[in-house]
């Protein structure tokens, strides 16, 4: 065989088996992807029903993570909240819907939505999902609580494609700091953040449990069913003999009430410390590694560090941090930074379900 005819085969069979290698190394990733998506979600199945069997939880599944837009495999804000009557979205950046879809979140149970504020990394996907909950033929009421420009920007977009919504569609204009849902057991407030615009922070929290009665013991000591609404608020029995029943003769202990404060977007701010103080878990941004304080301070945005002083000075239990840049292919060093000053730090990984 002549030397250039050679030369030009063992180049074309080179690039053959290159070729081959990346669809190999491509498929492999594929499968490996798969699997460890398949594991994630069984985990958090479990971890969450195991919780469940213990007692209330406060449940957060991330669904993005990233900032600004969608990059290396990151996608941008939106949170679930279940507890073990509602299931609350909060906000709604792009690609929610199919972030759904992959980790198996029912749609029609979510009855609040809570936007933090109007950078569209935080809304745009809220548009799809309410035609997509009208096309899947809703019915219940759906209450979303946001800035008031959005109610705006919505109607404008309803308007612009004939869309008619089969269902009520309630808005709640956040104004003022404190409680803007409450029912017999949760309580959600909101508390102003320091960002470029108006934006907000949510505290979910449950109402304080009441001790639970032991009815027979309750019956045995002949304590009167009148008296019972006292017994579950700690308070001990006086009978007409003049006897002292101690309360936990005939209660047991409660569950203590669980909170979860999602921080939104904001610059490092030391205020909302108070507003979230002692909750078992804390979502603060840290859009920066920490060497990056100057353009974080410049664009209302946080740094690891700053996250994890704000969790420390909060007195919280747990921190996650998210939002972050995407100018940062990997996460690691977020984590690391985070410990630093904050033990109890994690990576807000898309979806992992964090127990408050």
């Amino acid at each position: 065989m002549k030397p250039g005819i050679l030369c030009k085969w063992k180049r074309l069979k080179e690039s053959y088996f290159e070729k081959a290698a990346d669809q190999f190394f491509f498929i492999e990733k594929c499968i490996v992807n798969c699997c460890w998506l398949y594991d994630l979600q069984v985990r958090n199945k479990k971890e969450t029903l195991n919780e469940n069997k213990k007692g209330k939880v406060i449940a957060v599944t991330i669904l993005g993570n990233n900032s600004a837009l969608p990059a290396h495999n990151r996608h941008p804000t939106s949170q679930i909240i279940q507890t073990d009557e509602h299931t609350f979205l909060v906000d709604c950046g792009e690609g929610t819907q199919m972030q759904m879809n992959v980790y198996k979140i029912r749609r029609s149970k979510i009855n609040h939505i809570f936007i933090s504020h109007l950078h569209g990394d935080h809304y745009f996907g809220l548009i799809g999902l309410l035609t997509s909950l009208g096309l899947n033929n809703r019915l219940n009421d759906l209450h979303v609580y946001a800035p008031a420009e959005l109610e705006t920007i919505i109607q404008l977009q309803l308007d612009a494609s004939g869309s008619l919504l089969p269902y009520s569609l309630y808005f709640h204009v956040l104004e003022n700091e404190g409680i803007i849902f409450e029912d017999h057991k949760f309580v959600v407030e909101c508390f102003q953040v320091n960002h470029r615009i108006s934006c907000w922070g949510f505290k979910f929290m449950e109402k304080k449990n009441l001790r639970k009665i032991n009815i027979n013991q309750a019956q045995k000591c002949n304590i009167p069913t009148s008296f019972y609404e006292k017994l579950h608020g700690g308070y001990d029995y006086i009978n007409p003999q003049n006897e002292v029943i101690k309360n936990d003769l005939v209660t047991t202990p409660h569950v203590p009430a669980k909170s979860y404060a999602y921080c939104a977007d904001t610059a490092y701010f030391e205020i909302i410390c108070e507003k979230i103080k002692g909750v078992d878990l804390i979502y603060h941004e840290a859009t920066y590694l920490d060497d990056l304080q100057k353009k974080a301070m410049s664009r209302f945005h946080s740094t690891t560090k700053q996250a994890a002083l704000i969790a420390q000075k909060s007195g919280a239990k747990r921190l996650i941090i998210g939002h972050f840049s995407s100018m940062y292919n990997t996460l690691e060093n977020f984590k690391e930074e985070a410990c630093e000053v904050f033990e109890n730090s994690e990576i807000a990984e898309e979806g992992v379900c964090y127990l408050a």
